[in-house]
C-alpha cells in the first residue's frame, strides 16, 4: 500500500500517476496515445475514446498517417550502439520514417540534433507534416563522435491509422458547460506534457463527486494542435452555444511560480476566474499577454472560434530551462507543484459556479440588526464581517457580479458567496444565477 505523504496526499497520487505515465512513447497518433487514454481511464472509468481516420479534414489541417516505432538506434563504426530509443524515447525524432543505412559521418550530421547551450539535454524534436528522419543526441555525445561509418536504424511505420482523443462528460443543473482541456501527446517530458493529464484527471475525479453542479463540465484529452483542430471541427456549434468559461491546462507541475495565460479576448468569464484565482493564491503570479500564447488556447480562440478559455499554469511552456529537452524529467514536478496547480484550477472553476448578480429587494441600506446579521458587541474586529457584507449590499445593484465586487471589496468570491448567502435567506437580496 502507497504511503501518503501527510502535506500533499492528493499530490503524491497524482505524482505516482505520472510516474507511470511518463515513459510511455507519446506522439500525436500511435499506440503511446491509446495506452495513455486507457491508462486514464482506469482514473475516470467515464472517459470515452473517439477515433478519427487519417486523411480527415479538420478545418484547413488533415489528421496525417498514424505514427508507430519500435526502435531506433545508432552504432558507430566500432559497432557500438550509441545511441538507443529503448533508453530514451527522445532519441529518434517524432514521426521519423523508417531508415536502415551506413552513413559517413558528415551526412550523418544531417539529420542529428544537439542543443549547444544545453550540452547534457536531449532535444524533443518532431516532424510531424514533414516527412524525414533524425536523431537527437546530447552536445556532449555529439562533439565526441568520430569520423567514419555508422549504421543508423529507425524501425517505424508510417501508415493510415488513427488519431485518439478521450472526452469525459459530468452532467451538471445546466447545459451550460465548464470546459477543460489537456494535452497527451509529447513523450517523456513531466512538465509539458506529464502534468497537464494527471492534474486533469484529477479535477474530473474531483467534479464527479460534487452534488448540485450549477453548470455541466466537458473534460477532453488530446493531441496538441491536431487534436484541439479535429475536436473543434467536430463539435463547434455546441461548444459555442454551450461553454461559458473554459481553461487550458499545460505545464502545471513545478513549484517555481504561477502563471496565467489569457484568452485571445483577455475579458472572459474564465480570464477573470483565473485572475481572481491565482491573485488570492499567489499574489506575485506571472501574468502573460495574448502575444505569448503557444498552446492550444491558439486554436479555442482563433477568430470564428472565440471560445472564453484562458490557461493556469505553473512555469509557462517555452519559460523554463528545462523545456522540451530531456532535462524536464519527474524531478522537475513535485507533489506540491501538482496540488498547487489543482487548488488554484479548482479555486478558479468555483469561481465560476458561485458567481452570480445580487440586487437589492429594499430601498436605502436594510436594517441588518432585526435580521440577526449584526453583532451584538462592538469589539476589534469584530466588524470586519459586517464591512464586508455592507460592501456587497453597496454594489448590489444587478449590475455587476459576484466576480467583479469580490475584486472591488479584496476579498476572495468563496468567502463573499458565504455572504451573499446569509443576505439571500434573510431576504435582503436575490442572487441572479443566469
Amino acid at each position: 500500500m502507497e504511503v501518503m505523504s501527510r502535506k500533499n496526499p492528493l499530490g503524491e497520487k497524482m505524482y505516482k500517476w505520472a510516474r507511470d505515465l511518463f515513459p510511455i512513447n507519446r506522439s500525436i497518433t500511435g499506440p503511446g496515445v491509446r495506452e495513455t487514454l486507457n491508462y486514464l481511464r482506469q482514473l475516470n472509468p467515464e472517459l470515452n475514446v473517439h477515433s478519427v481516420s487519417s486523411g480527415t479534414q479538420a478545418f484547413d489541417w488533415t489528421v496525417p498517417d498514424e505514427w508507430q516505432i519500435r526502435n531506433g538506434w545508432i552504432e558507430d563504426p566500432l559497432g557500438k550502439r550509441i545511441v538507443d530509443f529503448k533508453l530514451n524515447n527522445l532519441h529518434v525524432v517524432g514521426y521519423s520514417e523508417p531508415i536502415d543505412e551506413y552513413l559517413p559521418l558528415e551526412e550523418l550530421q544531417g539529420h542529428l540534433h544537439s542543443i549547444e547551450g544545453q550540452p547534457n539535454a536531449i532535444p524533443y524534436v518532431t516532424s510531424y507534416y514533414n516527412r524525414t528522419w533524425g536523431f537527437c543526441i546530447t552536445d556532449i555525445q555529439r562533439r565526441k563522435l568520430a569520423p567514419g561509418i555508422y549504421r543508423v536504424v529507425i524501425d517505424s511505420d508510417l501508415k493510415p491509422g488513427y488519431l485518439n482523443y478521450g472526452e469525459l462528460f459530468i452532467k451538471g443543473k445546466s447545459k451550460k458547460e465548464i470546459f477543460i482541456s489537456t494535452h497527451i501527446c509529447h513523450p517523456s517530458l513531466a512538465n509539458n506534457e506529464t502534468s497537464g493529464p494527471v492534474v486533469a484527471s484529477a479535477l474530473a475525479q474531483w467534479a464527479s463527486t460534487l452534488n448540485n453542479l450549477r453548470y455541466s463540465y466537458r473534460f477532453v484529452f488530446i493531441p496538441e494542435t491536431i487534436g484541439s483542430l479535429v475536436y473543434l471541427s467536430r463539435n463547434l456549434k455546441k461548444l459555442q452555444n454551450n461553454i461559458v468559461a473554459g481553461f487550458n491546462i499545460t505545464c502545471v507541475g513545478d513549484e517555481r511560480c504561477f502563471s496565467y495565460l489569457p484568452s485571445r479576448a483577455g475579458d472572459t468569464l474564465s480570464d477573470r476566474a483565473a485572475s481572481h484565482a491565482l491573485k488570492h493564491i499567489d499574489s506575485n503570479f506571472k501574468k502573460y499577454t495574448w502575444l505569448d500564447r503557444g498552446s492550444d488556447e491558439r486554436q479555442y480562440c482563433a477568430p470564428g472560434i472565440d471560445l472564453p478559455i484562458a490557461s493556469i499554469m505553473r512555469s509557462k511552456f517555452g519559460e523554463y530551462p528545462e523545456y522540451h529537452t530531456s532535462l524536464d524529467d519527474l524531478s522537475v514536478i513535485t507533489p506540491g507543484g501538482l496540488e498547487g496547480a489543482f487548488s488554484a484550477i479548482k479555486t478558479a472553476i468555483m469561481a465560476v459556479e458561485q458567481n452570480c448578480r445580487p440586487k437589492y429587494k429594499v430601498l436605502g441600506e436594510p436594517q441588518l440588526g432585526r435580521r440577526g446579521l449584526f453583532p451584538n458587541l462592538s469589539k476589534k474586529g469584530s466588524t470586519s464581517h459586517l464591512r464586508v457584507m455592507l460592501h456587497l449590499l453597496s454594489y448590489a445593484d444587478g449590475k455587476r457580479d459576484l466576480l467583479e465586487i469580490a475584486d472591488i471589496v479584496g476579498v476572495a468570491i468563496s468567502d463573499l458567496s458565504l455572504v451573499s448567502s446569509e443576505l439571500e435567506q434573510a431576504g435582503v437580496i436575490d442572487l441572479d444565477w443566469r
